[in-house]
């Protein structure tokens, strides 16, 4: 397996010639679940060795057919937890004069070390055509707070070794993660994710939606062509765009070095969409339900998200960084998200029982934020919940106020403290206090004083932003909201929010032209904190220090 961090290659079948003797087992399998060497179940494979203690191989491995197969679309981690990680993969297979087998076992393993030689714990999966040659695991058994490096084999080829993290238990001292949204491959090329791929001290990535658009060629941005060329409507269309995607070196790269914790937003069903229906999607591309059914299927091949037994179209879930934070995530736009209104006059914006979340998942939200013990409470989450007069937009929570309103509500009825809500969708950035009526006297805008909460909206990483005369005339609009403290409008970029104890801080940066291919450009746009217990955003001169220590990269 070969690595551009210039370790040795690596392969299951030598791994298990070399250290048989040591590990004391009757059989090593290859299985679906993690597997470490002194757990390896009793139903071997078509590759296990057979292991005496006292004697080490007592026979040899058969003989593997040698095809072809390749990891063209690399490899990927995600949802850590303290002692689990999810690692993704996918095979190319098949010769120009052979047909594609009927299904393919991977091999997998995760090492301390880039060269894969200290191996904690390793599996065999099994894919095929009904999940799109990808693979999946849950590899478990693993150490907190521990950055470890994984790769795959399957049928003579080697996969990229990837590096990831698990979360961190009890007392924390900091967490880092960076932040993203919307890359639009129609508008150009992902800078964000490149110079995040450099980053070597963050947790994890945290993609706030808008993974891929569903866009044909031309119809949103005609820097690039999409495959297919047609907009994606079917399964089939899926998965070509987010193999599309996957092929893109600085995305590619961003998932062989960080974990994702990723949600979707619109774009990964289709534009504006709810849980009925979309402003892109009509009669002539079929039922809704399908659409929908066909996008969660391929989100769910082709991310590196934890699986479960109920709806697949479930993604609300909470991941814990020990007693410095819980990342509650949110799905604003599917589970149920009633349809957005025509406009912010529009009757049904007022009604006092319109959902946006939906009933149960906003119930399980309050639940998360009423039960949490750690510092700070992040709400990934995608559409713009600061209170925006000036900017009609019922796409976002101005759109669903009485939803805003009971959130608000709960966090100042329940005294919870450290809410910092992270938004993707729009485009640009933002930096908000949370008051429950940024109008009221009772909120200061100078001190905090009666803001609840607070928000930063993340840049996108390639989609376009305000068009330059829409900025500039927001500016005056941008002055009369009191609860917002800065925005900027046009520029994309990435944020890396940076938690300690005593502090969360948001750190703004931007990247260069999107249009051009080698632009590495980069620069700091701004910074902005709140202390612990302030709710309440202040601008910091400059950004929050990397990490000194930060284990390499792969």
């Amino acid at each position: 397996m070969s690595s551009t961090s210039g370790s040795a290659p690596w392969s299951r079948r030598e791994w298990l010639l070399g250290t048989s003797a040591a590990l004391g087992a009757g059989v090593l399998s290859g299985c679906d679940d993690a597997m470490s060497p002194t757990d390896a179940g009793s139903d071997a494979g078509t590759d296990a060795a057979v292991v005496d203690t006292d004697a080490g191989v007592t026979g040899p491995l058969p003989p593997r057919e040698r095809s072809y197969a390749t990891f063209e679309h690399g490899v990927a981690s995600g949802d850590p937890l303290a002692d689990a990680v999810i690692l993704w993969t996918r095979i190319t297979t098949g010769m120009p004069d052979a047909p594609s087998p009927a299904s393919v076992d991977v091999d997998w393993a995760v090492a301390t070390d880039r060269e894969l030689s200290d191996v904690v714990a390793m599996g065999t999966a099994t894919t095929d055509a009904s999940r799109d040659w990808t693979v999946k695991v849950d590899a478990m058994g693993l150490s907190p707070a521990t950055t470890y490096y994984y790769g795959f084999s399957a049928l003579g080829g080697d996969s990229p070794v990837g590096r990831t993290r698990t979360a961190p238990t009890g007392a924390v001292e900091r967490v880092r993660f960076g932040l993203v949204s919307c890359s639009s491959l129609g508008h150009g090329f992902f800078h964000s994710y490149a110079k995040l791929a450099q980053r070597a001290d963050l947790d994890a990535v945290i993609h706030l939606g808008d993974y891929i658009y569903e866009y044909g060629t031309g119809g949103y941005g005609d820097r690039r062509e999409y495959l297919p060329a047609h907009e994606a409507v079917s399964l089939d269309d899926y998965r070509e765009r987010y193999a599309q995607y996957r092929r893109e070196p600085a995305l590619a790269e961003a998932h062989r070095q960080h974990p994702f914790i990723a949600i979707w937003d619109d774009h990964e069903t289709a534009d504006n969409s709810w849980s009925g229906g979309a402003e892109n999607h009509d009669a002539s591309e079929g039922a809704w339900a399908d659409r929908v059914t066909a996008a969660t299927q391929v989100y769910r091949e082709w991310m590196p998200i934890r699986d479960h037994d109920g709806d697949p179209r479930q993604l609300y879930r909470k991941l814990g960084y020990g007693d410095l934070c819980d990342l509650v995530v949110l799905d604003t736009r599917i589970w149920g998200r009633e349809e957005q209104a025509g406009s912010l006059t529009d009757p049904e914006v007022d009604d006092p029982d319109r959902q946006l979340l939906g009933a149960d998942q906003e119930a399980w939200l309050l639940e998360q934020l009423r039960g949490s013990t750690a510092r700070w409470k992040v709400l990934a989450q995608q559409v713009m919940m600061g209170e925006l007069s000036g900017f009609p937009n019922p796409d976002q929570w101005d759109g669903y106020p009485a939803a805003r309103a009971r959130l608000l509500n709960a966090i100042q009825t329940d005294a919870i403290e450290d809410v910092f809500v992270l938004t993707g969708d729009i485009h640009s950035s933002w930096a908000f206090d949370l008051p429950l009526d940024p109008a009221d006297v009772a909120y200061d805008p100078t001190t905090g004083a009666g803001s609840l909460a607070v928000e930063v909206v993340v840049p996108a990483v390639s989609s376009p932003g305000f068009p330059p005369a829409l900025a500039r005339a927001a500016a005056g609009f941008i002055r009369d909201n009191r609860s917002l403290h800065w925005a900027e409008l046009t520029r994309r970029g990435y944020v890396v929010l940076d938690l300690t104890e005593a502090r969360a801080q948001a750190d703004w940066f931007f990247v260069g032209e999107v249009e051009e291919e080698d632009d590495g450009a980069e620069d700091h746009g701004a910074s902005w904190a709140t202390a612990s217990g302030a709710s309440h955003l202040a601008e910091a001169l400059s950004p929050a220090a990397p990490r000194p220590d930060a284990p390499p990269l792969a």
